[in-house]
C-alpha cells in the first residue's frame, strides 16, 4: 500500500470521530441530524481530502500519518469551539479552511527548502521584527495581561505565531551551515573544553530575546517555546549535551531573576503553587479548570453536559479542560496521544530527510507544535505554571491555526525530500549526502552521520514521551485520584451547581422532627432550609454554597445526595446509569424534646451537654452554647460576630475535667487492687506531695475517711495520694481504656481527642493533680487530663453499662425516598473497661455523691441518681462546673454529662450555674419521656 493510500485510509478512520463529536453536540442541543446540520464536519473532511490530493501532487513521498492527525485534532477543535463559543465557531471554520488552503499553497510554492534557507538572515530579521512588533505603540495591543497582539483596522492577529516559523527556518539554515563549528569546542578550561564566545553568541542572543519577550510582552509561553526550540535544534545539529546543560542552566537562572524582579511572573508562579488561596481572583481560571477536569472522571460527563463555561476564555487557553471534562480521562489521554503520535512521525520525518536543512526544519516544526501542546496542557492541569499559549489545531484563534498548518506544510515537504525506507536502511551507517535537487547546492551539507542523527532524534523522542507520560499521569491524578477532594472543596461551584439540581435528603430527629430539608424553587433548583432554626445546629451542621459543609451534612453527604447507602438494587442501577433521584433521608438518635431542654439549660452560659443511652451508645441530645441559626451561617463564616458559636463544645473543645476525673482514678485503684471504696485514707486540708502542695477546696480538713466518702465530698488530698499509689502508668492506662489518647473511628462528627500525658514524663506532683482532674504538667507530651464533654459522658456510660463502653453514635438510620431502610445503626462495644463488680461498686459510691455529697442538686424525686460533680480551675475568673451521672442507678437508661464554663461563682455565692442542677432537670425529663417516671 502506497503512502498516499495509507493517508487516505487514515483520514477515513478519523472522520467518524469528528462526525460523532458534532452529532453529540447537535443532539444535546435538540437538533436533528441531517446533511445540513452536519455540514461543517462533512465540509472539513472534504477539505482534507482536497489537501490529500494536493499532497499526492506536491509531496507524494511525505509521511502518511501527519495529515490525518492534523485532521483529527482540527475536527476535535472545531467541535469544541462550536460547543463552547458558538458565536466564534463560524470565524474559526473560516480560519481553518483558509489555513488548509495556505498549507496547500506552501506545499506548491516551497519545492526545495535548501533554496528557501538561502534567505535565512532575512528570515531571522523578519522573525525578530514580528516578535517585538506588539510593543509598537498604536498597533500593539495587550489582551489579558500579555502584549502579543497587533491590531490593524478591523483585524487583529498574533505575529509571534508566524515569527516562530521564521525562527525555525533561520535556525535550520544557520545550524546546518555551522554545525561543525558548533560541534568542536576550542577553549580549554581546566580539564574541560567549552565553545568559544563566537560559538556561544547565538545561544546567549536567544536567551536575551526570550528574556526580553517575558519582560516587555509578558508572554511566558512564547519565550519558553522559542528558547527550548533553539536548544533542541542546537542539540540535534551538534550532538553536544553541554549545550542543553548550559542552556537549561541559564533558563533556571533567568527564571529565578524574572520571579524576583517582575510581579506578573510572581503571580503566575504563586497561582500555580496554590490557586485555591485566591480562588476568586488570580486563581479563578485555574481553579475552575481543575473543578471541570475533576468532574470528568474516566469517561466524562458527556459532550455538552460540562460546566466549562465557568472558565474564562475556555475556548482558547483552557479548551483542554473542557475536553477532559466532557469526554473524560480516556478522551483527554487520546488527544495527548495524537500529539505524541505527531511527534513520532515528525522525528521520523527528520530521520528520513535528505539534507541537514530538511532534518532540522522537521525537528523545528515538530518541536514547536508538540512542545506548545505540552506547555499549555501542563499549565491547565497544573503540572507547570500556566502560560498564555493556545493548543495547536484545537484552540480558537486564527493566527495559531494558520501558523500550525504552515508548519505542517513544511513538515510534509521535509518528508517528501526524505530518502525513503530503503535508502534509509542502506545508508544507515553513512553520512547524509545531498541527493537530487540538493546535490547542486552544497557538497558539504550532508556530512552529519545518519546513525548519529538517529541517536539524537531518539533521545528527543524519549524526552517528549516522558513529558507526555507526565501529562497523562498528572491528568489521572487530577481526574481520578484527587477528584473527590476537589469536588468536596467548599468553593467548588461546579459541585454546588450540580447538587442544587438534585433534591438532597432530609435530616430528622428520632421522633420525627425535621431539622434540615431541601425545598424546590421555581427554577427547578433546591435550597437547603432548617425549619427548627438553631436546634441541634452543631450536630446537623450547615450546607453553604459559599462555604461548604459541616456536621452531619458533611459526614453523611454521600447518603444525603443518594450516592451511598442504597436501599434497593434499583437505587444502585439508577445511580450507575446517572438517573437523578432524591437523596436519602437521615434519621438521628436525637430526641427533639430532650435536645430542646438541653439547649434551654445552657441559655446564658457557654458550655455543653451530652445525653446518652449507656446500653447502646445512642446520643439522645448534644447541645453546645453559644449556638447559631443556619440562616445566619454565611454571615458568621464571613467573620461577622461569631463569638465562638461555630465551636461544638461537646465534641470539639478540651476542658480540665476537675473532680469528675476522680471516678477514673478510683476505677484504676480498684481494678489494679490498690484500694477500694472502703479503704481509709487521710484527708488533710493541705499536704505536700512530690515537693509541692496539694489542697482541698476551701481548705477543708476531712480527717480520716474512706475513699467512698472522699469521692462524696470530693477530697483533693485523698485522691492525690491515691493517684500516687496507683502510679502514672496505671492511671494513664485506665484513662486510655475509657477513650483518652484514642481516635474514635466511625464517629459522625469531628471529635477532638481527649488527652493524657506520657506516664514516663509525669512527676509525682503532676500524677497527684492528674488523679484529682487538674492538668499541671509541662513537658513534651500534653498536660492531662484534658477531656471533651462527650469523653466524660463515655466515662459515666461505661460504669452505667456494667463496665462495657459502647461506641457513641448519632445516625439511627438511612432511608430512601420511598421510605425503604438502607442503613440501621448497630450498637458496637469499644471494650470492657472494668469488671461488673467494679462497675457495681462505683455505682454505689456515686449514689452516695448525689444523696450525701456534693451532688445533691442532681437528685431526682422517684428515682436514684448516681453521679459525680466537678469544679475545674482554669485560670479564668470563675471555675468551670461539671456533672456526670446516670439513672436509674439500678438499671440505667440515661447518662448525662454537663459542663458550664465559669459556672461556679464563689465571690457572690451564686450557684445558678451549677451543672448538677441542670443535670437533674434533664434526667427527670428524659426518664419521663422513656416512661420510667
Amino acid at each position: 500500500m502506497s503512502r498516499r493510500t495509507t493517508e487516505l485510509l487514515l483520514l477515513c478512520l478519523a472522520a467518524p470521530i469528528v462526525l460523532l463529536l458534532f452529532a453529540s453536540i447537535l443532539m444535546h442541543d435538540g437538533l436533528a441530524l441531517s446533511v445540513e446540520s452536519l455540514a461543517v464536519p462533512i465540509g472539513l473532511f472534504a477539505a482534507f481530502v482536497v489537501a490529500h490530493v494536493a499532497v499526492r501532487i506536491f509531496a507524494k513521498n511525505a509521511d502518511p500519518a501527519i495529515l490525518p492527525i492534523a485532521f483529527a485534532l482540527s475536527g476535535i477543535g472545531i467541535a469544541f469551539v462550536t460547543r463552547l463559543a458558538p458565536d466564534l465557531a463560524i470565524r474559526q471554520v473560516v480560519w481553518l479552511f483558509a489555513s488548509i488552503i495556505c498549507m496547500v499553497v506552501v506545499l506548491a510554492a516551497v519545492r526545495n527548502l535548501d533554496r528557501l534557507i538561502r534567505y535565512k538572515y532575512t528570515l531571522m530579521l523578519v522573525g525578530i521584527i514580528l516578535l517585538i512588533s506588539p510593543m509598537l505603540p498604536g498597533i500593539g495591543m495587550e489582551v489579558l495581561g500579555s502584549r502579543i497582539w497587533l491590531h490593524i483596522g478591523p483585524f487583529s492577529f498574533q505575529p509571534g505565531e508566524i515569527a516562530k516559523i521564521c525562527i525555525i527556518l533561520f535556525l535550520a539554515g544557520y545550524l546546518a551551515q555551522n554545525r561543525e563549528m558548533l560541534s568542536v569546542f576550542t577553549v580549554r578550561v581546566g580539564r574541560f573544553r567549552i565553545p568559544d564566545l563566537a560559538t556561544l553568541l547565538p545561544l546567549l542572543l536567544m536567551f536575551a530575546i526570550s528574556f526580553l519577550i517575558v519582560v516587555f510582552e509578558k508572554d511566558l509561553g512564547s519565550a519558553l517555546v522559542c528558547y527550548v526550540l533553539f536548544l533542541v535544534m542546537l542539540y540535534v545539529a551538534s550532538g553536544r549535551k553541554l549545550y542543553l546543560v548550559v542552556g537549561f542552566g541559564l533558563a533556571g537562572i533567568g527564571a529565578v531573576a524574572l520571579y524576583m524582579l517582575f510581579g506578573h511572573v510572581q503571580i503566575r508562579v504563586n497561582t500555580w503553587l496554590d490557586p485555591f488561596s485566591d480562588a476568586q481572583n488570580t486563581g479563578y481560571q485555574l481553579c475552575q479548570s481543575i473543578y471541570s477536569m475533576a468532574d470528568g472522571g474516566m469517561l466524562g460527563v458527556g459532550v455538552g453536559n460540562g460546566l466549562a463555561q465557568y472558565i474564562p476564555v475556555v475556548e482558547s487557553d483552557f479548551i483542554f479542560a473542557a475536553i477532559a471534562e466532557e469526554i473524560g480521562l480516556l478522551g483527554g489521554a487520546a488527544v495527548l496521544l495524537l500529539y505524541l503520535s505527531l511527534a513520532i512521525r515528525g522525528f521520523a520525518t527528520a530521520a528520513r530527510a535528505k539534507s541537514d536543512v530538511s532534518a532540522l526544519v522537521a525537528v523545528g516544526c515538530t518541536t514547536v507544535i508538540v512542545l506548545q501542546a505540552f506547555i499549555i496542557v501542563g499549565g491547565v492541569t497544573r503540572l507547570i505554571p500556566l502560560t498564555g499559549l493556545t493548543l495547536p489545531f484545537i484552540s480558537q484563534g486564527g493566527s495559531s491555526l494558520l501558523a500550525t498548518f504552515i508548519e505542517i506544510a513544511l513538515l510534509l515537504r521535509c518528508g517528501d525530500e526524505g530518502t525513503g525506507l530503503t535508502s534509509e536502511m542502506t545508508d544507515g551507517t553513512r553520512a547524509m549526502k545531498p541527493i537530487g535537487s540538493h546535490a547542486s547546492l552544497a557538497d558539504d551539507s550532508g556530512v552529519l552521520g545518519r546513525v548519529a542523527l538517529g541517536k539524537r532524534l531518539t533521545a528527543c523522542m524519549v524526552a517528549f514521551a516522558l513529558l507526555f507520560a507526565a501529562l497523562v499521569a498528572n491528568l489521572t491524578y487530577v481526574m481520578i485520584v484527587k477528584a473527590d477532594d476537589y469536588q468536596s472543596y467548599p468553593g467548588n461551584n461546579h459541585t454546588l451547581y450540580t447538587e442544587a439540581k438534585t433534591e438532597r435528603g432530609s435530616i430528622s430527629t428520632y421522633d420525627g422532627v425535621v431539622l434540615a430539608q431541601s425545598v424546590r424553587q421555581d427554577d427547578g433548583t433546591y435550597v437547603r432550609e432548617y425549619p427548627q432554626g438553631s436546634m441541634a445546629s452543631h450536630v446537623v451542621g450547615y450546607y453553604s454554597q459559599q462555604y461548604g459543609l459541616s456536621g452531619i451534612e458533611a459526614s453523611m453527604n454521600d447518603a444525603l445526595k443518594g450516592q451511598s447507602n442504597y436501599a434497593t438494587w434499583q437505587d444502585v442501577v439508577d445511580s450507575m446509569a446517572g438517573i437523578e433521584s432524591p437523596g436519602n433521608d437521615v434519621t438521628l438518635t436525637l430526641n427533639s424534646e430532650i435536645q430542646t431542654l438541653a439547649e434551654q439549660q445552657l441559655e446564658g452560659y457557654a458550655g455543653a451537654i451530652v445525653v446518652m443511652d449507656p446500653s447502646t451508645g445512642a446520643i439522645l441530645a448534644c447541645a453546645s452554647a453559644p449556638t447559631y441559626s443556619n440562616d445566619q451561617i454565611d454571615a458568621i463564616l464571613a467573620g461577622e460576630g461569631s463569638d465562638g458559636a461555630l465551636v461544638n463544645r461537646a465534641t470539639g473543645a478540651l476542658y480540665a475535667p476537675g473532680s469528675t476525673f476522680k471516678v477514673v482514678s478510683l476505677v484504676a485503684a480498684i481494678e489494679n487492687d490498690v484500694a477500694d471504696g472502703d479503704t481509709l485514707i487521710e484527708s488533710p486540708a493541705e499536704m505536700e506531695i512530690g515537693n509541692a502542695s496539694v489542697t482541698n477546696l476551701h481548705d477543708y480538713d476531712y480527717g480520716q475517711i474512706t475513699l467512698a466518702e472522699a469521692l462524696a465530698v470530693s477530697s483533693n488530698t485523698a485522691f492525690a495520694q491515691l493517684g500516687v499509689d496507683v502510679g502514672a502508668e496505671n492511671l494513664v492506662a485506665t484513662s486510655e481504656a475509657f477513650g483518652f489518647n484514642r481516635v474514635l473511628n466511625g464517629f459522625e462528627l469531628p471529635l477532638t481527642t481527649s488527652l493524657m500525658p506520657d506516664p514516663d514524663e509525669m512527676t509525682t506532683w503532676e500524677t497527684a493533680w492528674a488523679a484529682v482532674g487538674q492538668p499541671v504538667g509541662e513537658h513534651e507530651s500534653p498536660a492531662g487530663p484534658q477531656a471533651t464533654v462527650l469523653q466524660m459522658a463515655m466515662v459515666a456510660s461505661a460504669i452505667a453499662n456494667d463496665g462495657v463502653l459502647q461506641q457513641p453514635y448519632f445516625v439511627e438510620g438511612v432511608y430512601n425516598a420511598d421510605g425503604e431502610r438502607s442503613y440501621a445503626a448497630t450498637p458496637r462495644s469499644l471494650g470492657t473497661i472494668m469488671s461488673k463488680s467494679t462497675a457495681e461498686e462505683m455505682t454505689d459510691i456515686m449514689i452516695g455523691v448525689v444523696e450525701d455529697g456534693t451532688g445533691t442538686d442532681a437528685a431526682v424525686y422517684g428515682t436514684t441518681v448516681a453521679g459525680k460533680t466537678g469544679t475545674a480551675e482554669t485560670g479564668k475568673e470563675n471555675p468551670d462546673s461539671w456533672f456526670i451521672g446516670f439513672a436509674p442507678a439500678d438499671n440505667p437508661t440515661v447518662v448525662v454529662a454537663v459542663l458550664i464554663e465559669e459556672g461556679v461563682n464563689y465571690s457572690t455565692d451564686d450557684m445558678a450555674g451549677l451543672a448538677s442542677a441542670r443535670a437533674s432537670v434533664i434526667i427527670e425529663r428524659t426518664l419521663e419521656a422513656e416512661g420510667v417516671l
